[in-house]
């Protein structure tokens, strides 16, 4: 039997990813700002020996010539761009960032 969960990319990888950032959650709470939830998961990643890099630089290229950086707030097992929000739900807004940040990283999930 064939499921979408064969079509997943890093399932496993994104599994501990979110369990990392649900004890997060249950453990601070809601109703604060992001960088407190962010500073929270490097510290469950380094419990669980996750590989993260926190705040790495990258180019933005236009047309070939840098232009800027970009610096997402974490990029785990060197695969996956962990953006911490505080919001409501997430918008078409939010999935065009994410697809600008997984541009930007030449990542894919």
């Amino acid at each position: 039997m064939h499921t979408n969960d064969d079509k997943l990319l890093y399932k496993d990888e994104v599994f501990q990813i979110v369990g990392c950032a649900i004890e997060v959650l249950n453990t601070l709470g809601h109703g604060i700002v992001e960088k407190p939830y962010e500073n929270a998961l490097v510290v469950e990643f380094r419990i669980r020996e996750i590989p993260f890099r926190q705040q790495p630089v990258f180019d933005v290229l236009y047309k070939g010539n840098k232009v800027g950086l970009f610096v997402p707030d974490l990029i785990v097992f060197d695969a996956v761009v962990v953006d911490t929000k505080v919001i409501d739900r997430i918008t078409d807004h939010e999935r065009g960032l994410m697809l600008n940040y997984l541009r930007i990283t030449k990542l894919r999930v």
